[in-house]
């Protein structure tokens, strides 16, 4: 015989999720807002250095490959082939 037993939540735990639920949401929110106020030439640079950074990566067997894929994305770089 099988006894299924259901836990009751206790107030203290239901409060305790949902305060944690809130704090999640408004840091969301929060962080979304910042987005607001951030340095649009220091989002660039960040792009260029991780884009010259991808550069370095890619491994020379697939760049032709990745090469079409760029194109495909109407996207400006190029890889170099060796």
């Amino acid at each position: 015989m099988v006894v299924f037993i259901h836990r009751q939540h206790h107030p203290l735990q239901s409060r305790l999720r949902e305060w944690q639920q809130v704090r999640t949401w408004a840091r969301l929110i929060r962080e979304a807002e910042a987005l607001w106020h951030v340095d649009v030439r220091a989002l660039r640079r960040i792009g260029a250095e991780e884009l010259s950074q991808l550069l370095e990566e890619v491994p020379p067997a697939q760049r032709q490959r990745i090469n079409r894929w760029l194109d495909r994305y109407s996207v400006s770089t190029r890889l170099q082939r060796e």
